[in-house]
C-alpha cells in the first residue's frame, strides 16, 4: 500500500511540474496575471511542498491538488479557444487539453485496480472532469458545424469528437447512483427527491442532459450518411486521452431521445419553477421522430 501511495506520489509531482512550466508559458503569453493562472500555480506550488515533505505525501490530497490545478489552468486555455471561436488549428490545442483533464481519472483508474488502496479522487471532482471534457468538445463541435466546407471534408472526425464528447457528459451523469425513495428515507421537498431519483444533483447534470441531445442531433445530421474519406479519422481526441470510449458503435438518435425526453420530463416536472427552455429538446426530439420514420 505504501508503494502504491509512493508511486502516484511520484506521477502526480511529475505530472504537476509539467502542468506548472506550461501555466510559466501560458502567463508570459498572456502578458498579465489571470486570476485562474494564479489560483493553478499557488496548488501545485502547494502539491510541490507536499511532495517533498514524505510524511505528508497522501495521494489523495496531492492528486486533488493537481485536478483542481488542472481545471483552473484548462479552463483559462479553454476561455481563450472560446474567445476566438476556436480558430481553424483549434484541434490539438483541444487534444492537448483533453489529455491534461484526462490525467487525474487515468490515475483513478490505476489505483482502483488494488480496491484496498481506496479511492484517490471523490465522485464530484471525476464528474467535473467527465463534464469539463464533454463540454469543451460540446462547444467546439458547435464551432465546426457552423463551418460548411470544414463539414464536407471531415465529417468523419467531427464524428470521432462528437461520440467523445457524448460520451463524457453520459459517463459524468452516471458516476453517482440515483438515490432510492423508499420508507427509510425522508424529503421535506419532493421535487428534490424527484430528481435524486432521477439522478439529477445538481443544474450541470440537466446541462448535460441537453448537451449531448444536441450533440446526438448534430451526429445524425452532419455524420449519419455515408462520409468521404480525410486523412485525420483515427485521430480523435479519445487517443490523446488514453480512453477509446468509442469502442462500440453509438446510435445518435436511440441515446439523444432518451436524454432529451428525460431532460424535457425533469424540467417540466420537478424543475418547473425554475423555468427550464425545452423548446430546442422538443424540436430536436421532433427531428429524431422525423428521421425514425424515414
Amino acid at each position: 500500500m505504501a508503494a502504491a501511495g509512493s508511486s502516484v506520489a511520484r506521477r502526480v509531482e511529475q505530472l504537476g511540474d509539467l502542468a506548472q512550466a506550461r501555466i510559466q508559458q501560458l502567463s508570459e503569453a498572456a502578458g498579465e496575471d489571470d486570476h485562474f493562472l494564479i489560483r493553478a500555480s499557488a496548488a501545485l506550488e502547494k502539491l510541490k511542498l507536499l511532495c517533498e515533505d514524505k510524511d505528508c505525501s497522501n495521494p489523495s490530497n496531492l492528486l486533488e491538488l493537481y485536478t483542481q490545478a488542472i481545471l483552473d489552468m484548462t479552463y483559462f486555455e479553454e476561455n481563450k479557444l472560446v474567445d476566438e471561436d476556436f480558430p481553424e488549428d483549434s484541434s490539438q490545442k483541444v487534444k492537448e487539453l483533453i489529455t491534461f483533464l484526462s490525467e487525474p481519472e487515468i490515475l483513478v483508474k490505476e489505483n482502483d485496480r488494488n480496491p484496498e488502496h481506496g479511492r484517490l479522487l471523490g465522485d464530484e471532482l471525476l464528474e467535473c472532469l467527465s463534464w469539463r471534457r464533454g463540454a469543451l468538445l460540446y462547444m467546439y463541435c458547435h464551432s465546426l458545424t457552423k463551418r460548411r466546407e470544414w463539414l464536407t471534408r471531415k465529417s468523419s472526425l467531427l464524428k470521432e469528437y462528437l461520440v467523445d464528447g457524448i460520451n463524457y457528459l453520459l459517463q459524468m451523469l452516471n458516476y453517482r447512483c440515483p438515490t432510492q425513495l423508499n420508507e427509510g428515507v425522508s424529503f421535506q421537498d419532493l421535487d428534490t427527491a424527484k430528481l435524486l431519483s432521477e439522478g439529477v444533483f445538481s443544474d450541470i447534470h440537466v446541462l448535460a442532459m441537453m448537451y449531448s441531445g444536441e450533440m446526438c442531433c448534430w451526429g445524425l445530421k452532419h455524420c449519419a450518411g455515408p462520409q468521404p474519406g480525410d486523412q485525420d479519422v483515427g485521430t480523435g481526441v479519445s487517443g490523446a486521452s488514453h480512453t477509446a470510449h468509442h469502442k462500440e458503435p453509438l446510435d445518435f438518435r436511440e441515446v439523444g431521445e432518451k436524454i432529451l425526453k428525460k431532460y424535457v420530463s425533469v424540467c417540466e416536472g420537478p424543475l418547473k419553477k425554475q423555468e427550464w427552455n425545452t423548446t430546442n429538446a422538443k424540436q430536436i426530439l421532433n427531428y429524431f421522430q422525423h428521421r425514425s420514420n424515414q
